[in-house]
Parts: C-alpha cells; structure tokens; sequence
C-alpha cells in the first residue's frame, strides 16, 4: 500500500461526525486538517482494500487461504506470501525431510501456492500433529528453514531445544471441541481479572488452560469480576517475557495445553458469565527467525520495516509495516481468528504508544501538548492500521471490546472512527499505577497529598473511557514489588498470621491497600483492572524460570493457600475486593457518570466524593479521627453506611456502627444545599447511600 494518499486534497475529506469531536474539544480545531488526512487514509485504505479483495470480511479472513489445509477429499492447499523469495518448499514427516521435493508455485504478489493430493488409500499425506517447515531459497540460494506465519500449533521441548516446531493440527471431528454456551453481552462495567494461565497454579509448574477453568474461573466469579484478561496466550520463545516477545501469532501457547482445550477454558468462562479478552500483541514481533516472523522470506522487510526502522530499540524486536497490504491483511486476520475460532470476546492492544510514534516511545516523556499528537513523531500508518482494526471489530462484532494500552494520552483514540478518533472503546489509565507506587516509594503517608491522589484519579479525557487500576502486571515482577509488598514486606513473613501480636505495619498496609483498592476503583475511571493475585495482596514478586534463578517455578506461581486460609490477614483484603466489586454490580458506578469530588481537605487528610447516587468518604490521615465530621450531600435524606473498610471482615477495629442513620440538614456546604455529620476513623474508607 504504501500509505499514499487518495487523489482527491486529504483535507476536503468528509469526516462523518468530525463536528462532534471539535466541539467537544475545542483544542482540537488547529489540527482539522490532520484529522482529515488520517481519515482520508484510512478511507483510502478500505477503498484498496475493497478494490483489491471485494470487502473488509473476506480481506480479513486470510486464515482461511493461508496456511496449510486440508481439504474434505484429504488433499492439502498450503498458502504463504514470502516476495523475497526465490523458491519456497514444504518439508516434513510427510515427505521424510526432502527439502525441496515439495515447491510451492509462485503467483502474483509475492505469494506462493502448493497443492498435495490424497495418498493413493485415499488419506491425506499429512497426518494430525505431524511435524512441517518451510524452506525459503533466498537470492543467494541458501536454504532457509522457517514456520509458516500461519502455523495454528507449535511445540517446544526444551530438553531438546527452545526452538519451536510446527505442528499440522487437524484432529478428527469428534474431538473438536464444540462450544456449548452463548457468548455474553458486553458487561456495562467492566471489572476484569487480568491473568495469566502459566502463574495460576499453586504447583511448581506451568499451569494448563483446563486446571485454569476447572479452579480458577470459580474464584474470578465469587470475587466479582465479570471479565477476565487473558495474557501471554499467543505463542512466544521466552516464558518470561510475559508472552510480550511474540513467534507464532496464530498458534495459542502449548506450553499451557491444546487449542482445543483453550476452547474449553474459554466456554468455561462463557458459562460463567465471563467476559474474555485477548491480551494481543501487534505492537511487534521477536526477532526469532527459525520460528518467528524475522526474516521469513529471506530479506529483513517482507512483514517488517526494513533497516532501522523496522527494529525497536528497547525491545530488541521487529517492527511491523502498517502501509504493507499483505501485513494489514495478517494482523487483522488475526483479530478476526482469535474471535472465529477460539470465541474471544474482545482485545486489549499491547503497546500502543509504540504503534502510534516513530519514537515508539523510547525515551520520550509526553507533555499533553497537541502538537506531539499530531507532528511528525506520529507514524500515521500506525495510527490508521489501529482506525482500521477498530473499525472492523466493531463493524463485525457489535458486543466486542478494544482498549488501548497508550501512555500518551493522544486525544481521540477512545472515540469513534466516524468521528476522526481511533476508535478504542477505553484506554489503560497508566498514570495511576505509576502515581500509587511513586508515592509508595518516596512519600511517607502521612505527608500524602490527597488533592494530588484525586488529580492523578480524575484526570482524564472528558467522554473517552478509561481503565483504572492502582498496580500493574509490571509491578509484580522481581525487581519492583506490589503495593502490599511496598506496605507491608517488612513483616509479612512474621505477622500475616491472625494469632500473631497485633502489628501496626500490617494494620497500616491493610487498610490502605484496601483505601487504595476503593478510590481507584470508584474514582479512577470507567473499568476497573486488577491483577492475578493483588486482590489479596500477594506476597513477594514475580519471576519466571530463567538461568538466573536455576529454573525455578518458586516465584511464578499464586499462593492461593495463603488467601484460603482462615487463620492468615490475606483474607481481609480478598473480602474488601469482593465487597467493593459486589457493591459496583449493585450500584454501577463505572458506567455512571464521573464523580465529583466535594471536599478534599490536605490537612484532615479527607476526600468526599458522590458517584452513582452514592457517597464516598475517606480519611488516610494515620492518627486523626474525627467524631462529628461534616459532609456534603446532593441530595437530602436519610443515609446509612452500606460499606466500611473498618469492618472485621476487611481488617478493620470496627470503630463504625453501620447501623446508625445519619440524617441531612438543609444547610449549604461545599457546592451542594446539604449537609450531614458522620464518624470518619483514621484509615478508613465508608460508602454511604440514601434510603429510600
């Protein structure tokens, strides 16, 4: 493609409901004609798109052509775009390894085509699990050995090498899995469980997609959440890159089991209720060319930018060519694949910012200034492929999700596509972790301004949804600590015990890891994210098996013993998360509008805030309590507290009467015409709502 520009002035373009987006951001209007021009590309785009394969379904169906597959009458049709090539070959058991028995002929465009027929028994040649590779013949006639690009099934055997091997799957019809629950409607909360199906057993081992659904989807559901975020699924080399390094994007990891019983996890959730999303990765690539994409067809372009550019500085991986019509047609493809067979029910889109910039964000810190959106930093194919994967997944699947993992804040990208935006449903607000441990780390809590902690909560795009989270994934990894570990490692190996003498670090920890836990969920965004784990605070760091810790399974892995146990404070934590999820379902304060802060008082150390017809009220002072503390309130009432981290279930001394009503008086304060008296206890959060 090349990106080109349509014939007609890219400014003139027509932007359906461009309008919109000006008006409600009235910054935005120096940059119209930027707008237009991504617009006008994407629109060029669809047209090529259209003119070249007949529509935006079938170009994005490549699955089914590329490949290999067998066919009703056992004969095989494989497929590949390799343009620098010379010759392509598939070799394999079928054939006792001759490399170039088998050509592929060379068609238009770079694409190459192999037909096999049945054996003379009437079989197919290619057997179920059988091993296959490509050999590419590149210009200086060396024999490459390579994996299909579209290679559904690859295993790994370590004993032997970390190289993967390609593996026809095609098993027989009776053991396909076929799915046996509807998908569910798009939750109007999100409240996601990110996770990850390696580090979900308890055992010193990799997990599997069946213990996952068998012992894991029961506790996501009777914790609240009703979507979880699925990571690390698409294959990559290196366990610990947190599947971010990724070989084979069609084929799911089999270090953790067979498609088909992802499958099965996949209806587990289903059948639960659960909302699934895809961690997908199509920020970039390994650098692995045996197995990964680098290289493929003999040159260092062919799914990549050439030379530098296609190469990521801090990531030490390739970088994909969004102007290229055959890699728009891969990458989208494999959003629809992952939706078509495994029933994904919606994306969250690894590394965004590195798609939208040249800089891929290497070293560059985001001022919020618009001319860094839409100046020459910004790779506009980039920003265009991401228009037009929005664009199809929403076109094709009304119920489905995006949300964009962005640290730039580029305006627009959680608003429609017709509207000149990029067309994400919500994005990562990434500011808030790093705000939690920033003041974790330096700030001791009693000098915590809490102005700034709502700043850094509320600080968002007006009608572009975010997800709030108070730690992420990155923070459970050796080297960092969670929050719990920040507040409480000094003594978490001694006093995490119920009959243990009373600690005021882990007083301390727990109720701000709970305090933490309610403002950013209730504040912080329109989704909410917690990860593996960290509902209950769980203890020490992340590390995958590596050499530099003999190939240990000891830290990845998720002590659920530890939050199982009665007799252990891990508990306390898991109730509040559970509760404020519950307490969300009822109320639906992510879906309601933003709250409003009524009072933040730096020297109380106190934050009210009312969303969704309730009020929130909390003290982190460390010491001051206060008896007789006047509140703000909408609207006049009898209250009552239906949620106080003061409670004994959460850790609490239960200093709170949650029974006594607490009564309006029609006296203005603080912007709203009410006021009512509460008990605020020091480190305490309590949620209050009218009776009707």
């Amino acid at each position: 493609m090349g990106g080109k520009w349509s014939s007609m002035d890219p400014s003139q373009v027509e932007v359906p409901e461009l309008k919109a987006l000006l008006e409600r951001d009235p910054y935005l209007q120096p940059y119209e004609t930027d707008i237009r021009k991504r617009y006008a590309l994407f629109k060029d785009y669809v047209d090529k798109i259209e003119t070249g394969s007949g529509n935006l379904d079938k170009f994005s169906r490549g699955y089914e052509t590329f490949g290999i597959h067998i066919k009703e009458d056992n004969s095989v049709v494989a497929s590949e775009w390799a343009p620098g090539a010379q010759e392509l070959f598939l070799m394999g058991e079928f054939n006792n390894w001759n490399k170039t028995l088998n050509s592929y002929k060379k068609l238009e465009y770079g694409k190459w085509e192999l037909h096999l027929a049945p054996l003379p028994d009437g079989s197919c040649p290619i057997k179920h699990l059988s091993e296959v590779k490509l050999i590419v013949k590149n210009h200086n006639n060396e024999l490459l050995e390579r994996l299909s690009p579209w290679a559904t099934y690859v295993t790994q055997n370590r004993a032997e090498s970390a190289t993967y091997k390609q593996r026809v799957w095609c098993p027989s019809a009776e053991n396909v899995y076929k799915f046996r629950y509807p998908k569910p409607k798009k939750p109007e909360s999100l409240r996601i469980y990110e996770c990850h199906v390696g580090i979900a057993t308890q055992e010193l081992k990799v997990g599997t997609y069946l213990e996952f659904a068998k012992n894991l989807i029961p506790r996501i559901v009777r914790q609240g959440y009703n979507t979880i975020q699925l990571m690390a699924i698409m294959e990559h080399a290196y366990y610990a890159s947190f599947g971010y390094q990724v070989t084979s994007f069609y084929a799911v990891s089999s270090r953790y089991g067979t498609p088909e019983e992802l499958k099965e996890l996949i209806d587990t959730a289903h059948k639960h209720g659960l909302y699934v999303l895809l961690d997908v990765v199509h920020s970039h690539a390994s650098k692995n060319t045996l197995d990964g994409l680098n290289m493929f067809d003999g040159t260092d372009s062919c799914f990549f930018h050439s030379g530098n550019r296609g190469q990521h500085p801090l990531w030490d991986s390739r970088l994909f060519n969004y102007g290229e019509y055959e890699v728009l047609r891969f990458l989208l493809s494999n959003l629809r694949w992952y939706i078509e067979e495994y029933g994904f029910d919606g994306y969250r889109f690894d590394g965004v910012t590195s798609i939208l910039y040249h800089s891929r964000g290497a070293g560059q810190g985001f001022s919020g200034h618009y001319d860094e959106y839409y100046g020459l930093n910004v790779d506009v194919q980039g920003v265009v492929y991401l228009m037009l994967a929005n664009h199809m997944l929403h076109y094709l699947y009304p119920e489905v999700t995006t949300i964009a993992e962005d640290v730039s804040g580029m305006p627009g990208i959680c608003r429609p596509v017709a509207e000149g935006g990029v067309g994400f449903d919500y994005r990562l607000a990434m500011a808030i972790p790093d705000k939690w441990i920033k003041l974790l780390k330096e700030v001791k809590d009693e000098d915590w301004k809490v102005g700034d902690i709502c700043w850094a909560l509320s600080n968002r795009r007006w009608m572009e949804k975010t997800v709030a989270y108070s730690e992420s994934h990155d923070q459970a990894l050796v080297g960092d600590k969670t929050i719990a570990f920040w507040l409480m490692d000094k003594e978490m190996y001694t006093h995490m015990s119920i009959l243990s003498p009373p600690s005021a670090i882990i007083d301390r920890g727990i109720a701000l890891h709970n305090l933490i836990t309610l403002i950013t969920h209730a504040l912080g965004g329109e989704a909410y994210l917690n990860f593996i784990g960290n509902e209950f605070g769980h203890p020490e760091w992340l590390d995958f098996p590596r050499a530099g810790n003999g190939d240990s399974y000891h830290y990845a892995r998720r002590q659920w013993n530890l939050v199982d146990d009665e007799m252990l404070k891990y508990k306390f934590m898991n109730n509040w998360d559970r509760a404020v999820n519950n307490l969300e379902e009822k109320y639906g304060w992510l879906h309601a509008n933003p709250a409003y802060v009524s009072w933040k008082h730096e020297d109380d150390k106190v934050v009210v805030f009312d969303r969704a017809e309730l009020t929130f009220v909390f003290n982190f002072h460390s010491v001051k309590s206060f008896p007789d503390y006047a509140i703000a309130v909408k609207t006049p009432g009898t209250y009552k507290a239906i949620l106080c981290s003061d409670d004994k279930e959460f850790g609490g001394e239960s200093r709170v009467d949650n029974n006594v009503k607490h009564f309006t008086k029609p006296e203005p304060f603080s912007d709203y015409s009410n006021r009512m008296m509460i008990y605020i206890p020091c480190r305490t959060a309590i949620v209050y709502v009218r009776e009707t």
